[in-house]
């Protein structure tokens, strides 16, 4: 396991809550197991989920992001692939909420040795609250 800094980038687009940009560096964690990558990473106040860690798998053409809240507790996982379209449920502490999807673009250049960067453009649509389009950027420093 391999300890790196990470600088992250998100850029949100929805009709209903505008036009939003973070970006953040933090101490990230990188490792491999059998055919994937890991990077694991918490979130701060910037990213407006403190305390929750973020674990990204990377394996073939495919990234999956899982969030872990400070009690254990999975907060929601989303599979990214080009063209295809995932479903699952966004947990919030009022209840879940079902989650689709849709990956734009995917580019990742990320190396063992700690270095790279992955690009992901989706689309998420959050069933009766939220649609927009989103970035983000993952650079290993």
């Amino acid at each position: 396991m391999k300890e790196i800094m990470v600088k992250i980038k998100g850029h949100q687009v929805s009709d209903a809550a505008g036009e939003d940009t973070m970006e953040f560096v933090t101490e990230a964690k990188l490792y491999e197991k059998g055919e994937a990558m890991y990077l694991i990473y918490e979130e701060t106040e910037l990213s407006g989920i403190p305390g929750c860690k973020t674990r990204l798998k990377f394996k073939g053409d495919q990234v999956q992001m899982k969030r872990i809240g400070q009690d254990g507790t999975i907060g929601h996982e989303i599979r990214f692939e080009k063209g295809k379209r995932y479903s699952g449920f966004y947990e919030t502490p009022f209840g879940a909420i079902e989650m689709e999807v849709l990956t734009n673009k995917l580019e990742n250049s990320l190396s063992p040795d700690g270095e790279g960067q992955v690009d992901i453009d989706y689309s998420i649509s959050l069933k009766g609250l939220l649609e927009g389009r989103n970035k983000l950027n993952i650079t290993l420093m």
